[in-house]
């Protein structure tokens, strides 16, 4: 599947160093190589049931700016994204609207390529659906099976067994307790109350033909589709290959989504899946977190289609730590236009050589710093103040305007 148009990035003087980052399995700093040269990037994409939110839009600008930083300090990136373009929400959608489920996905997929490519979001170098990957699925649930690593229900449905003898073993990732574990599962997709399962951890990993629902040749499993969860390890490994550098996505995919992709890699492949867990913090609106179950939606598309400008867009989502929960209103929005035209303003300005060359070291040094985007904002504000002064250059001013493009993606001219 294609992705979208990638934006013009400057080529920035010097060269900046690898970034330390937030591991969320490690619960602290991630276990990088200093001297990293190749770093593979996977972030979970959306299900394309409905337009891109200001959440979404959070997770793909923090990864989009890891990419950046990677790049600055000469790290090759191998970026790849998924799409799970056959699920129960797509279906649902797809049947309440009356809408065929591939013209509906198709649709949003289109939209969150105009998103992206507004936001100059870097494109991955793979970005593929669940539905082209079903053939390298079903391979991949059959090897399960065939290891005892999965079972078949009476119905046909395939799970995986969460007790599989794994290293590192189930739960590494999350570090939750049970109770914990099938409380998100049965509020994330997951289904613990289903008859003839032998743990209600388990995932599914083939759902039998249902009447009505799309299904695909499963050769020994038969007819039906796949669960979401070996989606993504099956897609990891065929297009970036393990271990991962980061694998990436909002918070609310840490359990149980890449506990049980982690969980299916290894028993799959016996390496490690990730080196590092990069999660993103939740959007809210209105009160509660930001979801399309919620309707509480602040969409991109809407913004722009409304005039707002998508590097504005992309200041408030800047304006936060990655990691850090926060809630949008339209005065967090107001306030990144009048930041916006404030640098802009300074960009048609003089700007002393020596200053310049500090804040450039002050943008590669708070992204380093596990990718400090709100302070580096707050010395955009100062730089924007001093502009103007004796013995400043247009030169320098396009140092400032060509880093702060290249590195947080925000174009300023």
């Amino acid at each position: 599947m294609k992705s979208w148009s990638s934006p013009q990035i400057p080529v920035v003087a010097g060269k900046g160093n690898r970034p330390t980052v937030f591991c969320s399995s490690h619960r602290g700093p991630a276990d990088t190589p200093r001297k990293l040269k190749q770093a593979r990037l996977y972030v979970c994409g959306i299900t394309p049931y409905d337009a891109t939110h200001l959440g979404h839009a959070a997770t793909y600008v923090a990864f989009d700016v890891l990419q950046r930083v990677w790049r600055d300090a000469g790290v090759d990136v191998t970026y790849v994204q998924n799409i799970t373009d056959i699920d129960d929400p797509l279906l649902e959608r797809a049947h309440a609207t009356g809408v065929d489920w591939r013209e509906l996905a198709e649709s949003q997929v289109d939209l969150f390529r105009s998103d992206m490519e507004h936001l100059r979001v870097i494109p991955p170098d793979s970005y593929i659906g669940a539905v082209e990957s079903i053939p390298q699925i079903v391979d991949a649930v059959t090897t399960l099976l065939d290891r005892g690593a999965a079972y078949t229900l009476d119905s046909g449905d395939v799970y995986y067994r969460v007790g599989t003898r794994i290293e590192p073993p189930f739960g590494s990732t999350s570090h939750l307790d049970r109770a914990e574990m099938l409380g998100l599962f049965a509020e994330r997709g997951g289904d613990p109350q289903t008859p003839g399962k032998e743990d209600p951890l388990d995932p599914l990993l083939w759902r039998a033909e249902r009447e009505g629902e799309p299904a695909w040749d499963g050769g020994r499993l038969g007819r039906g589709r796949p669960g979401w969860h070996i989606e993504c390890a099956v897609i990891a490994r065929d297009h970036a290959g393990f271990p991962l550098t980061v694998q990436g996505g909002g918070s609310d995919l840490v359990f149980p989504h890449h506990e049980m992709c982690a969980a299916h890699a290894t028993a799959l492949t016996g390496e490690t899946f990730a080196k590092a867990y990069m999660h993103v913090g939740m959007v809210g609106y209105q009160g509660e977190k930001m979801s399309k179950s919620k309707g509480n939606l602040v969409l991109v598309s809407k913004l722009i289609e409304d005039g707002e400008d998508p590097m504005a867009i992309r200041a408030v989502l800047l304006s936060h730590h990655y990691r850090s929960d926060w809630m949008y209103t339209d005065g967090l929005l107001a306030d990144a236009r009048t930041r916006l035209a404030h640098w802009r303003r300074a960009a048609a300005s003089t700007t002393d050589p020596a200053a310049a060359e500090e804040l450039l070291q002050d943008i590669r040094g708070n992204l380093v710093d596990d990718l400090d985007t709100p302070a580096i904002l707050d010395d955009l504000d100062e730089w924007a103040e001093s502009v103007g002064e004796a013995g400043g250059t247009a030169e320098a001013t396009t140092l400032v305007v060509d880093a702060v493009d290249a590195l947080l993606g925000i174009r300023l001219r």
